[in-house]
């Protein structure tokens, strides 16, 4: 299987170095031997349809901080038509997330999806905007789109709900889908740190970026309720039918007053048929959801088998990784038995 990687950095990276330590063991439990033809980061690119070098690929992007060393020559070509005229069966989109426009990674999925690729991203951006339409153009060009690292990142969250609660009704879900700001919150609590305290924390732990308005403004999880809500509950939402308050406003008073009263504030994210909304809240402290540190946590309410919750670790590259490696092998056999 032929693969190009748009967005070369700690993902794409990670997921990279997984197919170097188990090529033998993909090809002999799932028959998939995964060929690297094109890999493009923001200073570059590097194509070899003969597939390329993944060793000599990470130690291109290691000394010169992109994959444009990998060539002698240099290659200019626009990302888009590179996506379009290179001979592939997958794109991988992991560009960093733009909840302003979606771009590039709009454009990236677009391209493939009309040039006949499937197409697996990370990248919230393009769902949290463009859902529907971009559903709808792989249905109509006959590919996939897969997604499932772009919530809970290794923790299967997506699959959960579609797959093990299939024949089921989900009436509803509640959950923490943003670890940065349960490790902050987690800090305030455990440790009495102001909010200030605790971002700074998390920052030096690198839980945080250096700007962290996503995080901490509750756009990265609004940004994931809203692909779950899409994916999950049929709706048709983009974030900006996603009321939304972040944890600034948090003190220190609020939390131990929670705490006092055998509770704790967690940002949560919550969907049913009619209500949508990101924002702090009180919940039991022996709540399932209720975990610590960078955990996320989701609870399904399901018509006929009740409440089911799913936690795990919600970011970080091997993990997400991971998750791309999940789609990929089901494309691989979504190809082999289409009939399934």
């Amino acid at each position: 299987m032929r693969i190009i990687i748009v967005g070369f950095g700690v993902v794409g990276q990670s997921f990279v170095k997984i197919l170097l330590s188990k090529s033998a063991e993909l090809y002999s439990t799932f028959g998939l031997n995964p060929r690297v033809v094109a890999c493009v980061d923001s200073n570059g690119m590097a194509i070899s349809q003969d597939g390329l070098d993944l060793g000599r690929l990470l130690e291109a992007k290691r000394m010169n901080k992109s994959v444009l060393a990998y060539h002698e020559k240099t290659i200019c070509l626009n990302t888009s038509d590179l996506i379009e005229n290179t001979e592939a069966e997958v794109m991988i989109e992991a560009t960093p997330t733009n909840l302003e426009n979606g771009e590039p990674g709009i454009s990236h999925i677009v391209s493939a999806m009309k040039s006949k690729k499937h197409v697996i991203t990370v990248n919230k951006g393009p769902l949290a905007l463009a859902f529907a339409s971009l559903l709808e153009l792989s249905n109509y060009n006959n590919v996939r789109l897969a997604f499932s690292g772009t919530v809970g990142g290794g923790t299967p969250i997506l699959e959960f709900a579609k797959k093990c609660l299939r024949g089921d009704r989900i009436l509803s879900f509640r959950g923490i889908l943003n670890g940065t700001t349960n490790y902050i919150l987690s800090k305030m609590e455990e440790e009495g740190f102001t909010f200030q305290e605790a971002l700074a924390d998390a920052k030096q732990a690198g839980y945080a970026e250096a700007s962290p308005k996503l995080d901490i403004e509750g756009y990265d999880a609004a940004a994931k309720l809203v692909i779950m809500a899409n994916w999950i509950m049929s709706r048709k939402v983009s974030i900006g039918d996603v009321p939304r308050l972040g944890i600034s406003d948090v003190n220190l008073n609020m939390i131990r007053n929670a705490h006092n009263n055998g509770k704790a504030i967690r940002l949560i994210a919550y969907c049913d048929t009619d209500e949508l909304n990101v924002m702090p809240l009180e919940i039991q402290r022996d709540d399932p959801i209720c975990v610590t540190g960078t955990l996320n946590a989701v609870t399904f309410s399901c018509e006929y088998s009740g409440e089911k919750t799913i936690v795990g670790r919600g970011a970080g590259g091997l993990e997400t990784a991971s998750a791309i490696l999940r789609d990929l092998i089901e494309i691989r056999e979504s190809i082999s038995n289409p009939f399934d």
